[in-house]
């Protein structure tokens, strides 16, 4: 997963920032893979740059159903470092990246991973709960998350968010890969009680390839949501 690693001190307001350039390989054949991403990460920031394993087995997933992305239009909530967004960039989707709109370091690294991978993705500044212009322009065929269901506190803004970005195009699909740090249990609540249902489930090790598989660790789940239609309500 990382065949590749650059280490470069930067000075910046007398704070030491150490930053590393990780190359993620896709393909069916790992002797031979179709692409890289490189991924600007800064080991000294907070998790907002880093890339987790959450994002790992959401990008191999997008990999593998590179059919689905193939000129969708895709926006990735709580982008981070961005892996899986650019993967369904590098596939042919348009792709939107946000992160919270207060985080302007994680903004502006997202747009330097962009121009590194040669990849023209939209930028947008999205805090899950926050009803301001940016969120009413987007229309998602397919909605990506990487472990934004980490802070319990968040999930009720996260859902909302989600639930409108579904209602605003019909046939959208949210996918997201979370850690089971406390079982399924909170997820299907919320589900029901913002009108969302679990189209597909799965473990995010099942379809990870060895190699990849054997760099991650924890209980790893990746769950594709949406709406539930009024004729099943």
């Amino acid at each position: 997963m990382r065949a590749m690693e650059d280490w470069n001190d930067e000075q910046c307001d007398d704070t030491l920032t150490m930053t590393t350039v990780s190359q993620h390989f896709f393909g069916d054949d790992s002797e031979t893979p179709s692409f890289s991403i490189s991924i600007i990460e800064n080991m000294k920031e907070d998790y907002g740059l880093f890339v987790w394993p959450c994002s790992v087995v959401l990008a191999e997933y997008i990999w593998q159903h590179k059919h689905r992305f193939s000129g969708a239009t895709v926006v990735e909530l709580g982008a981070g470092t961005s892996l899986p967004g650019l993967v369904a960039a590098k596939l042919g989707a348009r792709v939107t990246l946000t992160d919270d709109s207060t985080r302007l370091e994680v903004l502006d690294n997202m747009r330097r991973v962009c121009d590194l991978n040669k990849l023209e993705c939209n930028v947008l500044g999205l805090t899950w709960g926050v009803w301001d212009s940016s969120i009413f322009s987007l229309q998602p065929t397919i909605i990506l998350g990487a472990d934004v269901l980490y802070d319990s506190k968040a999930f009720d803004n996260l859902f909302a968010t989600v639930t409108f970005l579904l209602r605003n195009s019909p046939g959208s699909t949210f996918i997201t890969s979370y850690h089971n740090r406390s079982g399924h249990h909170l997820i299907e609540f919320l589900m029901g009680k913002w009108g969302l249902k679990c189209l597909k489930l799965l473990d995010g090790f099942s379809f990870l390839p060895p190699d990849k598989a054997s760099l991650l660790s924890g209980n790893i789940q990746l769950a594709e949501i949406g709406l539930i239609s009024k004729d099943n309500a």
